[in-house]
Formats: structure tokens, sequence, C-alpha cells
């Protein structure tokens, strides 16, 4: 069993002494090689000990969780947020593919965490899944969202979806360009993550629909047209809030 270097960066000690703790006994794999209790204290171990996992508190005095990615020029280790960050943080950590644990940290979500973090080592992509999460706290606003495909990532911008339609435990994620993705991720997570961007509407159980790709709404048929020449349908019980959506951005007029 290939080993795991890790370093512990995060204020609170008693924080620090109990996440050390639950790793030690139920990610057995994981070394835990230095505790440390600020940002600069954090870069010196890094540099000292090349850990391959870093757990990570966001909200530190002098320097925050996020000032640590400022000392490295390529960020060669996976990160692990342990944070009370709010519902469009964890959004943010999702789009972007990055792991997170929420204090108190749960065992199974510990555990889940290490296992992701483990399969992502070798795909040495850590720093572009960082300047999303960077990008997205900076504007507050998700532009990009991470895709799990069989070899890695691939990061799509948001703008260039048309269309999401559920294929059961899978998500195929339709394209401007004419291109399919098949993710493994149930549709509803689209939805929980997309549904502060009023662009995007859960028209159907099977369907998430850009607005900005519709060309034509058949109110009768209950029917939306895409650009593309797709048909989504929308449900009945989604009709109201749909035309309630399209008035309230004034993306029309007489409805």
């Amino acid at each position: 069993m290939d080993r795991i270097k890790a370093v512990i960066i995060d204020d609170e000690e008693r924080a620090r002494d109990t996440l050390s703790a639950l790793i030690a006994q139920y990610c057995p794999k994981v070394d835990i090689v230095a505790k440390c209790s600020n940002v600069p204290e954090g870069v010196l171990a890094i540099n000292q000990k090349r850990p391959q996992l870093v757990f990570l508190d966001i909200e530190m005095p002098e320097y925050s969780g996020f000032e640590l990615l400022s000392f490295f020029r390529d960020v060669d280790f996976e990160i692990i947020f342990v944070t009370a960050y709010n519902d469009y943080a964890l959004k943010a950590f999702e789009v972007s593919a990055v792991d997170y644990v929420l204090k108190p940290v749960d065992i199974d979500k510990l555990i889940a965490a290490v296992d992701k973090a483990d399969k992502k080592l070798a795909s040495n992509d850590m720093q572009n899944r960082l300047d999303v999460l960077k990008d997205t706290f900076k504007t507050e606003q998700f532009n990009k969202i991470a895709l799990p495909m069989a070899e890695g990532l691939l990061f799509v911008e948001t703008r260039e979806i048309v269309y999401l339609e559920a294929d059961g435990a899978y998500t195929e994620v339709w394209l401007k360009n004419g291109s399919k993705i098949t993710v493994s991720k149930k549709i509803k997570f689209f939805e929980d993550v997309l549904d502060q961007r009023p662009n995007f509407f859960r028209s159907h159980r099977s369907y998430i629909v850009n607005i900005n790709f519709i060309k034509k709404y058949n109110k009768s048929d209950n029917a939306l047209t895409l650009d593309n020449g797709k048909t989504i349908v929308i449900s009945r019980d989604r009709k109201q809030e749909f035309e309630q959506q399209l008035k309230d951005y004034n993306l029309t007029v007489g409805l």
C-alpha cells in the first residue's frame, strides 16, 4: 500500500489534534508528517516534507488558507479544505472539483475525501482546479465547471452548456459546439450547483436547459426548441415557474 504524506494547517490546536486522530484511525494509509498553526509554518513544512496531501483550514488570522497558494508557483499536492463555509462556497468547491470537509468533521466525508484525493494524485491538475476555485470566489460567480472524465477532468465554461439530460445515474452535458460529455453524476447535482444562475432552468425531471439557447417556446405543447434543433419538454407543474423566471430576469414580454 502506497503511503500518503500529509500536512495539517489549522490555527486551532484542538482542531489539528482531532483531525490528526481521525486520520490515524480511519485513513491508515495517510501519514501526518507535520501539523502547522498558520500559513507561514505550513509553507515551510510543505517545502521541507514534500507532502502529497494538505488539509487546509480557510479562515485563519494573518493569512487565509487561500493565501497559502500564492507561495507556490505550481501546486503539486492535493488539497482538502477543512471549512465551516456557507452554501455558495461549498458550490464553488463542487464545481471546481476541489475537495472539502465541513467542521465538525464527519468521518464518512473525511474517508471519501481522502479516497478521492488518492485517486487524483497522479492527475497533476490541482493547479487548474484551484484556478477555477479562486476565480469563482473572486467574482462570486462560477464561470467554469469541472466535469469528471475517465482520463481526468474537463473544464467547461457554463455559457457553453446548451442543455443537460439525465441518463440514470449519469448526465449528458451538451455543448454549443455540438459535442456531448457523459458525466458520472446525477442531474440533481447540476441542478443544485446551477440554481443561482438565472439562465439555467430545470424544465423537466430529465432536463436542465440554458435559456440563452432557446429559439422558440411553444406554450400549447409545453415545449422548447433550442438553437441546435433539440426539443426540450417543460413539465406542466414547472410551466408557470418557467414563465415567471423569464419575467423576473426581463427575458420576455407579453406572457
